[in-house]
């Protein structure tokens, strides 16, 4: 492993610890104490993965996020976002689109590298699939379909799974909010609807090859 990552936390213990942890699995940890100072040191490198924590000041994860996505130079860069605080079904469905995964604190270690692993397998198995449909013959705009599908399923899966536990639907015979209880299925529906699609355009890749 070699992949550079980025660590965007306000926090120097969790910085240090997370540079500590990334460095012992054998990538290229790059710590920045804040949105401010990850935007510097993005236009100086392009790391491969952004672990971007949500609380900060004075600029905290999702404005940084949007930072992030608004510069051409750098939306392309996978943000896995990580934070102790609850996301909310608003921040899920406006977000989402936008990260790779999110993982709550206190980090697991475990988790984390999980989670950063399975983003980087994602992107590299989304890449090999776009470029078998390509030589298939398949137009440009359905294999870009595909691959938003393939990370968008996982992404609001995980979502969807921190949404139940933030809610308390997860327990028994516990009354969620309304409003909440209304956006888990509208999430639920949402990963539904893409699950449809992306079997059929699994179906039609098979067919071609």
């Amino acid at each position: 492993m070699d992949e550079t990552i980025l660590i965007v936390d306000d926090s120097p213990y969790i910085v240090d610890g997370l540079v500590a942890l990334l460095k012992r699995k054998g990538f290229k940890p790059v710590a920045s104490h804040g949105g401010d100072e990850a935007l510097t040191i993005l236009a100086t490198i392009t790391p491969d993965l952004v672990l971007l924590d949500i609380m900060m000041e004075p600029m905290d994860g999702w404005e940084t996020l949007d930072r992030f996505k608004a510069n051409p130079a750098t939306r392309d860069i996978p943000v896995l976002m990580f934070s102790a605080k609850k996301i909310t079904p608003e921040e899920a469905e406006q977000h989402c689109l936008n990260i790779e995964d999110f993982v709550s604190k206190p980090v697991n270690p475990a988790q984390l590298l999980e989670a950063i692993q399975r983003v980087f397998t994602r992107r590299s198995n989304v890449k090999i699939e776009a470029l078998v449909a390509k030589d298939a013959g398949f137009d440009p705009a359905t294999i870009e379909e595909y691959s938003a599908l393939r990370k968008s399923i996982e992404v609001d899966q995980n979502l969807l799974c921190v949404l139940r536990r933030s809610t308390g639907m997860h327990l028994a015979g516990n009354a969620a909010n309304s409003d909440d209880v209304a956006a888990v299925r509208k999430l639920e529906t949402k990963i539904q609807a893409d699950e449809k699609r992306l079997k059929e355009i699994n179906e039609k890749f098979t067919k071609a090859v």
